[in-house]
């Protein structure tokens, strides 16, 4: 009996898939290899068969309620837990359990079973599920900065003495260097993070990823603080910038390509009393590119706001503060309307992502490009459509109000709190109330809430301290994610918008003419059918999209 025959009768292989595995294994194929590589069986299932073989148990690495022998894969060598890729799990009279992905790996077994002192016991794992525990115990790029370091050297010279710019440059071009950043970029995208912030400080490097807008630490080797230079260098390299220069801060970007699709990176560095600081805004097209129903708007609201976008003239502002996912509504906003019957034009401080169909423009302070000046220089290139980044003056605000006069559709971004406020801030820098009351269409207030997982998705009751007294529907279900793998126990996976959408009728506008206060414009729009944010977020509460504590967050102040 042979792994072949096993499959064959489990029936999960014909013996036309078989007789092609076997001719490609070569000397150092094996056929259980060869299967999953060609797609003929699942990982899982080759390992049920190498354990029926074998007689091995397989196990699920994923389930709670195994253990990891914590004190022994400490003190085993690099080479077995990431070569290797042995996880020691419990120990019974004398023996101990080692999960692993391959049964023949004889020569690793001996030499565990020489540090341990017991009998090693093989159990079967999926690769995939021992990779995560090894991330978890020695953090990203475990493998590569215990090559890179050694962890046995009694003796360490402290100094203050900096290395050169050309050292510098060949250390961050070594192999190894050039691995442990791609691992810790490469585990930042497979996390979904929006931004990896690198941070020195006396006696460690701490590396975060900011994923649905939370920032956390991720678990990385100590000695990776012996090679902080080496992978700044390198990230300075990538965004070609001054490797020499530590003392100014510095901006660059760099393209990389993951799983197919290319991702671009904005990178700041800063200098800081421990070494330099750096922060890579990860920027996903395919991330960005959402649709108008991706973003989270209701029925009603989508409807109303799609007949805003379709409009010939005028101007739509989106406001919130930063991170709120102003940029996103727009894309998703131009994505809505793009077509060859017209043309957009967007100037952008600066152009985040490259949008198909859409002529854009960065600002460029240096030359002397300003918000104001893009937009009347683009109304010589005859759009239908212009998006301006943001309104933080009153020539940008006086020009997007001219060329929403003059026959085009507008749409930008403001920092205020709330959609009322909008108008009222326009008024502040110095633009006409005739003029705002006749140009802006509608303000968009929005926030970013985290959508409940999925997959761990339950009802709760909460207590009376977790209910908020103006939650819209205390008798109806809430909801909460328990925390599972798929969501890193958080109970969140994703992000929605909440939304307060004002439109102005001719009420409202006499408002503006009147310079009336932003809480005189909010009270008559609320009597004209506004839902305010707080309310769009139960609304989202009481579907099982987010959480109250969610929307409190979002919505205070």
């Amino acid at each position: 009996m042979n792994l072949g025959n096993i499959l064959l009768e489990d029936e999960v292989v014909t013996q036309e898939q078989l007789d092609a595995a076997n001719q490609q294994c070569g000397a150092s194929d094996r056929l259980d290899q060869v299967l999953v590589r060609l797609g003929y069986c699942s990982e899982t299932t080759v390992l049920k068969g190498l354990g029926k073989l074998y007689h091995f148990d397989v196990v699920d690495l994923t389930d709670p309620n195994l253990q990891v022998d914590v004190d022994t894969i400490k003190k085993m060598p690099s080479k077995l837990v990431h070569r290797a890729k042995l996880i020691p799990l419990n120990r019974d009279n004398g023996s101990i359990r080692v999960a692993t992905r391959d049964p023949f790996q004889i020569y690793a077994f001996d030499e565990l079973r020489m540090i341990t002192g017991l009998d090693v016991k093989p159990v079967l794992a999926k690769e995939s599920e021992i990779n995560e525990i090894i991330k978890k115990y020695f953090g990203v790029g475990g493998d590569t900065v215990s090559k890179l370091v050694d962890e046995d050297e009694d003796l360490q010279v402290v100094s203050d003495v900096r290395e050169s710019a050309g050292d510098l440059a060949e250390m961050a071009q070594d192999a190894s260097v050039v691995k442990l950043v791609n691992e810790i970029l490469l585990e930042a995208i497979n996390e979904r993070a929006s931004d990896v912030h690198i941070e020195p400080y006396e006696d460690d490097l701490h590396i975060r990823y900011r994923t649905d807008g939370v920032l956390r630490n991720t678990n990385v080797p100590p000695q990776i603080r012996q090679l902080q230079a080496a992978i700044i260098s390198r990230i300075k390299i990538l965004s070609n910038l001054n490797i020499a220069e530590r003392r100014l801060p510095q901006d660059g970007s760099f393209k990389i390509k993951v799983h197919g699709r290319e991702i671009d990176l904005r990178v700041s560095i800063i200098p800081m009393i421990h070494g330099e600081g750096v922060v890579m805004r990860i920027l996903d097209k395919q991330a960005i590119l959402l649709t108008l129903e991706d973003l989270g708007f209701d029925e009603v609201m989508l409807k109303t706001y799609e007949h805003i976008i379709s409009q010939p003239h005028g101007i739509l502002l989106v406001t919130g503060p930063t991170g709120s996912g102003k940029t996103t509504t727009l894309y998703a906003s131009l994505n809505g309307i793009v077509s060859d019957k017209i043309k957009v034009l967007t100037v952008e401080d600066p152009v985040e992502y490259n949008l198909g169909g859409i002529n854009q423009v960065n600002v460029n302070m240096k030359a002397g490009l300003t918000f104001s000046k893009g937009m009347r220089a683009f109304l010589r290139h005859d759009p239908d459509v212009i998006m301006v980044g943001e309104i933080r003056d009153l020539e940008t605000a006086e020009t997007a109000v001219q060329a929403s006069l003059t026959g085009h559709l507008v749409f930008s971004t403001l920092h205020t709190n709330d959609a009322a406020s909008a108008t009222t801030r326009l008024l502040d820098m110095g633009v006409e109330p005739f003029l705002v009351a006749s140009s802006v269409e509608a303000v968009l207030a929005q926030r970013l809430v985290r959508s409940i997982c999925r997959h761990c998705k339950e009802e709760y009751k909460p207590d009376k301290l977790e209910m908020p007294p103006d939650y819209a529907y205390p008798n109806e279900p809430v909801y909460r994610g328990r925390g599972c793998r798929e969501c890193r126990n958080t109970g969140y996976s994703g992000r929605k918008g909440i939304f307060e959408l004002m439109v102005l009728n001719d009420e409202l506008r006499e408002l503006v003419l009147q310079r009336s206060s932003a809480g005189k414009i909010k009270s008559k729009a609320v009597k004209d059918g506004l839902v305010l944010l707080r309310d769009d977020g139960w609304n989202k509460v009481r579907k099982g999209i987010t959480t109250l504590s969610e929307v409190v967050r979002a919505t205070k102040g």
